[in-house]
């Protein structure tokens, strides 16, 4: 296995560690950062996630910079990504910081475009994340963080900026997975 994906599949063994550190009730005790207070537990486990996020762009450059883009790279890839994503909105609606049926939409987009790869993998094709799935990933990291951090920053002055990044990455969650399926409209019709 090259270094891209051991990283990749670094980002995957993070996910229970993060889990446990934001659903165990550890009394931790509490912090304030940058206008926002939170369980210490919440800021590790923000902190955690933000970490296993940046993996993904890690791996990506390694790949191309060293020439080790593989197929179980491109499979590995996004399925790290929809992990991490699923386990931390899933956590999020534990703790009552996301609604449901956002959580919902989301990572039922993430099942169809699984499925959706799976389907072209058995035909012999390979889809790789294109730009607007890349841009979808960065909104979900970005609204997931601002949640697991209670609004950090934003929440000095008042500003619901977690809720609304979450709004952003839902509308860029369908928008992309319309885009997937538009685009092997035809492969998928074809598939046996």
């Amino acid at each position: 296995m090259n270094l891209p994906n051991k990283i990749t599949v670094s980002r995957i063994l993070l996910i229970p560690l993060f889990v446990i550190i934001m659903i165990v009730p550890f009394n931790w005790g509490d912090i304030t950062f940058l206008g926002a207070e939170m369980p210490v537990s919440h800021f590790v486990g923000g902190l955690l996630f933000i970490i296993a996020s940046t993996t993904d762009w890690i791996d990506g450059y390694y790949a191309r910079k060293l020439n080790q883009v593989t197929n179980l790279g491109k499979f590995l890839d996004p399925l790290a990504d929809k992990l991490l994503v699923s386990a931390a909105l899933i956590v999020l609606v534990e703790l009552g910081f996301a609604a449901s049926w956002i959580v919902i939409i989301i990572i039922s987009r993430e099942f169809a475009v699984t499925g959706l790869r799976l389907v072209l993998a058995g035909e012999g094709e390979v889809v790789a994340a294109n730009n607007l799935g890349k841009i979808k990933t960065w909104t979900q990291i970005i609204a997931i963080s601002a949640l697991l951090l209670h609004n950090t920053i934003f929440a000095a002055i008042n500003f619901p900026f977690a809720t609304v990044a979450l709004w952003v990455a839902m509308i860029m969650t369908i928008w992309s997975g319309c885009d997937y399926f538009f685009k092997n409209k035809q492969a998928l019709l074809n598939s046996k």
